[in-house]
């Protein structure tokens, strides 16, 4: 692909321009990063297995109705996606305690919760992502009631979907985050799932030894990054299996 403009750069994904209008390039970095960017490494082939499963993800979101913003994947670290107006907020769903919840509350980490949670966080890396109410969101204008109505729905069937995936490959699926942005057609808006889907923005367990298979094994340097993504990714058959290594060519006298 022509070299293009970039048009934002995050922690983990870099946007550029995309070749029609309303649409946006996303590519997938290596760059891995914890506690709000104060951990910091590169990990080789992440970006290449993110980009993939969220691939997998956005496309079978889409096949049970979940509006998405992905359209296509364009290599193995870029795909297309569609230009949205991103909601301020990381919606996170909880179906056990672990990180954050389990600090705040005092639960022991794989607590299952009497239903699934829906939490909101201000996306703002300075102030460390804080969770908000929704009486903050509606008053300081970052969504209104129904947006968030949306909002909770969308989440929720995002969760069962997901849920059910990992569950079929002897996955938990802890908890996840997405982010949510808005299309608009004249004065009508519409309500998408944006961003990624991928171990880094889920907490994932094996279910019969509890190994971790997300970004907590960087968090917590519980060993191979890639390696825990590649598990994750061979399980859901989004890697092909059996793959024979590519052999040096032979000369032919």
């Amino acid at each position: 692909m022509a070299r293009r403009k970039k048009v934002y750069e995050g922690k983990a994904k870099i946007l550029y321009e995309g070749p029609e209008p309303g649409t946006l390039v996303q590519y997938f970095k290596d760059d891995a990063t914890a506690f709000n960017a104060q951990k910091r490494a590169i990990i080789e082939g992440k970006g290449v297995l993110n980009n993939r499963l969220s691939e997998f993800f956005m496309k079978g979101l889409a096949q049970i109705g979940v509006p998405t913003h992905f359209i296509r994947r364009i290599n193995m670290r870029e795909q297309l996606i569609r230009s949205v107006e991103i909601i301020p907020l990381e919606v996170v769903v909880r179906n056990y305690a672990a990180g954050s919840m389990s600090t705040r509350l005092g639960l022991e980490e794989g607590t299952l919760l009497p239903r699934p949670i829906v939490e909101f966080c201000l996306k703002d890396d300075a102030l460390g992502d804080p969770l908000v109410s929704e009486e903050h969101i509606v008053a300081f204008g970052w969504a209104n009631q129904q947006d968030l109505d949306d909002m909770v729905a969308l989440a929720l069937r995002v969760n069962d979907f997901l849920s059910g995936c990992f569950l079929a490959v002897g996955i938990k699926l802890v908890d996840f985050k997405i982010e949510i942005g808005r299309i608009w057609d004249g004065d009508y808006q519409r309500l998408v799932v944006a961003d990624e889907i991928s171990p880094d923005s889920c907490r994932l367990w094996d279910m019969e030894t509890g190994q971790k298979l997300d970004k907590d094994v960087f968090r917590r340097d519980l060993g191979n990054l890639t390696d825990a993504y590649t598990e994750v990714a061979r399980r859901l058959g989004v890697l092909p299996q059996n793959v024979t290594p590519a052999q040096k060519p032979k000369l032919i006298n």
